[in-house]
């Protein structure tokens, strides 16, 4: 895993080079330990439509589909009808594919279900995080054992759009493994929020 300068002198993943929103991205969101139900859910959508695509084209749509599915509060998306997914296909503010819209549906009424039966959709996701593999910062990976794990029981249990590579993307996403690079200006403190984040 490299790093690479940026202009404010600072070493960051090379990943996160590539636009400005990036770097925005990369500094402020990924990696940061999240608890929050509705957060957590705005980042398992997110990655869910990313499958197949660039992060790059769901991270330019990000404000469009924050709009289109509510902020992202699930209790209202799973109360989305056909008239809303027909709405939505034809909506260029977020990709327009249909499965991942109703995928979306279905997943909003599994995370209350999750609320319901775990207490928070924080304390389900989390289950599945190895508090043992919380990433080396060294080794390029798109799975883990965890993520797998993760992925098979969520498709069990109804989830749509989110294999194991899509779960591992999520880990990433929401702080449940660091995989800043050894290096990276925020790999430490990610490292130290970990330690001190309180699982749910």
């Amino acid at each position: 895993m490299d790093t690479q300068v940026t202009s404010d002198g600072h070493a960051r993943c090379a990943w996160c080079t590539a636009t400005d929103g990036y770097i925005s991205y990369h500094d402020d969101d990924w990696g940061w330990p999240v608890s929050d139900d509705q957060k957590l859910f705005e980042k398992l959508t997110l990655e869910s439509f990313q499958s197949g695509l660039s992060w790059r084209t769901i991270l330019e749509k990000r404000d469009g589909f924050k709009t289109c599915f509510t902020n992202f509060d699930f209790h209202k998306i799973a109360q989305f009808d056909d008239r809303d997914v027909e709405r939505l296909v034809l909506d260029a503010s977020i990709v327009r594919h249909r499965g991942k819209i109703t995928a979306t549906i279905n997943n909003a009424n599994l995370a209350i279900a999750a609320q319901q039966d775990y207490g928070s959709l924080a304390r389900y996701l989390w289950s599945f995080a190895d508090p043992n593999d919380l990433g080396s910062g060294t080794e390029q990976r798109s799975t883990s054992p965890a993520a797998q794990a993760m992925s098979k029981q969520m498709k069990k249990d109804g989830w749509k759009f989110f294999g194991p590579t899509t779960a591992y993307a999520f880990m990433q996403a929401a702080g449940m493994v660091n995989d800043h690079a050894v290096g990276c200006v925020n790999r430490d403190a990610a490292t130290k929020a970990q330690a001190e984040f309180d699982r749910p």
